[in-house]
């Protein structure tokens, strides 16, 4: 649909640094480790007021992660093979290696446009330090440093005249999926049977996942992106700065989806680290699907009533989520999802009139009223909706710490009762009537 860019080269010569320094922000984690990126990490960024997609790529060459060393050159291999425009980055500083020539050697017969970027270039180099590399046969070398910036605008400027004009403008933004889970809940396994290929490795190796992965599709006509994240662990449990930065991702494409699934490994059930998943998705204000996964392996054990009591017992903070009982290894129920997720954004994105509104205020101050100490009465005057994704509200109170967090969920949930939006979240930000707001 657009233009793609893939950066390709032995481990740990910047591919990933480069990445971020082309999409302005952290997109793929960074490390002096060799092999620390495993999947395909794609991110759409805006150059030269054209739309082009980045891929970034394992290494090409030795690698710790033998038993993943096939699915990570899968990964390369479609890579490569779907990208217009190819840069091959080399390691200025290391100078030409074994490794390098190998990525040459399987760039060269695919007939595809490639330009070659020698990374690490700090101090200026002059034009012979960097011309050992000339003997990898794919044209001027062209120095940059990826992680201060130097020559990098020079080399967008040169690539951009590579690649062809997109043909098709997006006609609407797509809506962000984000997968959520812990460790070998079957997000992975989700993804690639929700697109129908293999755009993520499957593993069953813990924390195979560690970038957050987004990976754009069509379904019905409509743009979705689906965000692949590493399986949560308990703080305690992170043993460096990958698996760190890897938690840091999960968060963050909490709060950056429109709709979030929250995988529940069926057979291990609901453990403390799902209940604090639920918490951030809870705290972020995200729609959100429950997909009780792995089904097959349970259902002879239990009902899907009985399952989903016990959700509601065990994730009380989220228990107007949908839930969905599906085997993401077999595609069942998979399709219904995205469906669900669709009901989700259209109920996220209901906005309601002032009148409309505020008869459902009339229609909560109707209601039970709350237990009152020391003469601190919780009044509701009248309120406005500020915003969708999901439905905020300004509400206006006499006093708003007068109302406590039992008062608020029974008017969130309430509200999500009158206004006819079920299954999302309701976020009311209670303002003191007379004062300005900041």
């Amino acid at each position: 649909m657009i233009p793609r860019i893939a950066i390709v080269g032995r481990p740990n010569v910047g591919k990933s640094t480069l990445l971020n320094r082309l999409a302005r922000r952290m997109v793929s984690i960074v490390d002096d480790r060799p092999g620390v990126t495993r999947d395909r990490i794609s991110v759409e960024v805006e150059i030269l007021d054209r739309m082009i997609e980045f891929i970034d790529t394992g290494g090409i060459g030795i690698t710790d992660e033998i038993l993943l060393d096939a699915d990570i050159h899968h990964q390369i291999d479609v890579a490569i093979a779907s990208a217009d425009l190819i840069l091959m980055l080399v390691d200025g500083k290391d100078g030409l290696h074994s490794l390098d020539e190998q990525v040459a050697n399987r760039l060269r017969p695919l007939g595809k446009k490639c330009h070659l970027v020698v990374n690490k270039c700090e101090a200026n180099r002059e034009l012979d330090s960097i011309s050992e590399f000339w003997g990898l046969g794919l044209g001027d070398p062209w120095p940059i440093s990826a992680e201060h910036g130097d020559g990098v605008a020079e080399l967008i400027e040169r690539f951009v005249l590579d690649i062809p004009e997109s043909a098709e403008e997006a006609s609407q933004p797509a809506l962000k999926i984000s997968i959520v889970g812990r460790r070998n809940s079957g997000k992975s396994t989700f993804i690639n049977a929700l697109i129908g290929e293999e755009r993520v490795i499957v593993s069953e190796i813990a924390g195979t996942t560690r970038d957050a992965v987004d990976v754009r599709f069509e379904k019905d006509g409509k743009p979705f992106v689906v965000i692949d994240t590493a399986g949560m662990l308990r703080r305690g449990k992170l043993k460096d700065s990958v698996e760190f930065y890897a938690q840091a991702r999960t968060l963050a494409a909490i709060g950056r989806c429109d709709v979030v699934i929250f995988l529940i490994d069926a057979v291990h059930g609901v453990s403390q680290l799902d209940m604090r998943i639920a918490r951030e998705v809870m705290n972020r204000h995200r729609p959100c699907v429950i997909a009780v996964n792995k089904w097959d392996l349970a259902k002879d054990r239990t009902t899907m009533e009985e399952y989903e009591k016990y959700l509601g017992l065990k994730l009380p903070g989220i228990n107007f989520a949908p839930v969905l009982f599906m085997t993401a290894k077999d595609g069942r129920n998979v399709t219904r999802c995205i469906s669900l997720v669709q009901s989700l954004a259209k109920q996220a994105n209901v906005r309601v009139g002032t009148g409309i509104l505020n008869r459902a205020i009339d229609e909560i101050r109707k209601g039970p009223r709350p237990r009152v100490k020391h003469g601190k009465e919780p009044k509701i005057f009248y309120a406005t909706q500020v915003g969708v994704m999901p439905p905020t509200i300004a509400m206006f109170v006499n006093k708003p710490e007068f109302f406590t967090p039992q008062l608020k969920r029974a008017v969130e949930n309430r509200l999500r009762e009158l206004l006819k939006v079920p299954e999302v979240p309701v976020r009311i930000f209670y303002r003191e009537k007379g004062k300005r707001d900041e």
